[in-house]
């Protein structure tokens, strides 16, 4: 009798596991001889839906990046060139660009996951139109400025729902390739437009290179109407972000990602300045600066297949462990070569990062909340990004660049060593396999 008892108890234990994993994964958990987890409706359709995501959504990326790409040579040179300003104008452009990843990254994830996503990256899309269509008429030096933030708060909305719609549309085990495929799509768009911004301002001038601009993302969202029509998104109860990362267990991984961008972010805040002090070319300057996203065109495909088959955290730690390295080779850089080395180590520290850490994430969280978790990630990258800065240009004054370069790398190191020493409960694809219950898995950890 003792010894049955015992057997029940397992068994029961061995169901409530189950079903509570499940209840964070989006499976639907029924009893049965085998004690089975059965993945919901939406994972099991996720090889026929993603192509018919995938597609429409690259097209629009690559619009929209496009002329997000070209648009920062545009303001600095206008701003500089045509209209006298200072210094710090023209970097508040930049520091108010950071602001709106902060607001929109979060703000969208959070609506997208209670009203749908479809809806939002059309308007999303429109609303990046609508800030560069602002810029046309040529106004006065404050609204440019203030389009910065208006732009920055749409496209990091664009770009975090539709990580969100393609992952929350992926089945586990092809995560990464579908959300690598619109990334690298997103980094050709702006290497495209970072080399056509030179050539449109030579042809056309400042106002119809605006014109152009504006088209573009105007086209992706037209795009974005063949996208097919979602169902509708399940309530879910309101939840404190940092506690649904702590239960999530990404709470580590999200403060090293505010780590390495801000490591990554400061390293490369006064890089111009420091190539021009070396004598290298504006021209050169533009060539060797692209190499970083044409590197991302190819590496986000190639770690995307790799994190579905080697496993998300061992691409997201090599991500992490090239981010440290990337400082001391530009503390060593003294040419060209060494600079674009730089620039190629960045491309494949950041693709190998975000693909590894996205797919992650979606991983562990649930399928109604993909939104609100990819967006508090790229809020992370965001704040990361807005202080790096702050703290190279307070640094090089008083250490010079290669104290400042090392300074950025023990940063990253920082970052790099959280993930490392972090215990990650699901090995390989980053969750487990529906038929076996999670205490076959990690010993029912959580």
């Amino acid at each position: 009798m003792q010894r049955v008892s015992v057997g029940f108890v397992q068994n029961v234990t061995r169901i409530t596991l189950a079903a509570r994993h499940a209840r964070t994964r989006g499976l639907e958990c029924f009893e049965g001889p085998a004690y089975r987890c059965r993945v919901s409706a939406m994972e099991e359709e996720a090889p026929a839906r993603r192509p018919r995501l995938v597609l429409p959504l690259a097209s629009a990326a690559v619009l929209v990046a496009f002329s997000s790409g070209g648009l920062g040579m545009f303001i600095q040179l206008f701003l500089a060139n045509e209209r006298g300003a200072s210094p710090f104008l023209i970097s508040a452009v930049s520091s108010l660009g950071s602001v709106g990843v902060l607001v929109g990254s979060y703000f969208w994830g959070r609506l997208s996951d209670r009203a749908g996503r479809r809806l939002f990256l059309i308007i999303t899309a429109a609303g990046v139109a609508a800030s560069i269509a602002v810029l046309i008429p040529l106004p006065g030096n404050e609204v440019i400025v203030a389009t910065a933030f208006a732009r920055a708060f749409m496209d990091i909305g664009f770009a975090s729902m539709s990580l969100a719609m393609i992952s929350a549309a992926s089945g586990s085990a092809g995560r990464a390739r579908g959300m690598s495929y619109n990334s690298s799509a997103r980094s050709l768009g702006f290497a495209l437009g970072a080399m056509a911004a030179g050539v449109l301002l030579e042809k056309l001038g400042y106002r119809s290179g605006f014109a152009v601009m504006a088209v573009l993302p105007m086209i992706g969202a037209a795009l974005l109407l063949r996208l097919p029509r979602e169902e509708a998104p399940v309530a879910q109860p309101r939840q404190v972000a940092w506690r649904a990362l702590r239960e999530a267990g990404l709470t580590r991984l999200y403060i090293a990602t505010i780590l390495r961008q801000f490591g990554a972010n400061g390293a490369f805040a006064l890089l111009y300045v420091y190539m021009d002090g070396l004598g290298i070319s504006p021209i050169l300057m533009g060539t060797v600066s692209s190499l970083n996203t044409l590197t991302q065109v190819v590496a986000l495909v190639a770690f995307g297949w790799l994190a579905d088959r080697v496993g998300r955290q061992r691409v997201f730690l090599f991500g992490f462990g090239m981010a440290t390295l990337l400082p001391c080779v530009l503390a060593a850089s003294r040419n060209v070569a060494m600079m674009a080395l730089s620039y190629v180590i960045l491309g494949i520290s950041f693709s190998s990062l975000y693909i590894g850490s996205t797919a992650h994430i979606g991983d562990r969280v649930p399928l109604e909340r993909q939104g609100t978790m990819l967006g508090l990630f790229e809020m992370a990258r965001g704040l990361g990004g807005l202080l790096g800065p702050l703290l190279a240009g307070a640094l090089v004054p008083a250490v010079g660049f290669q104290g400042m370069f090392l300074s950025m790398a023990g940063v990253s190191g920082v970052g790099f060593f959280l993930v490392l020493n972090e215990r990650f409960p699901f090995p390989g694809h980053g969750a487990p396999k529906p038929d076996v219950p999670p205490a076959a898995v990690d010993g029912g950890s959580t």
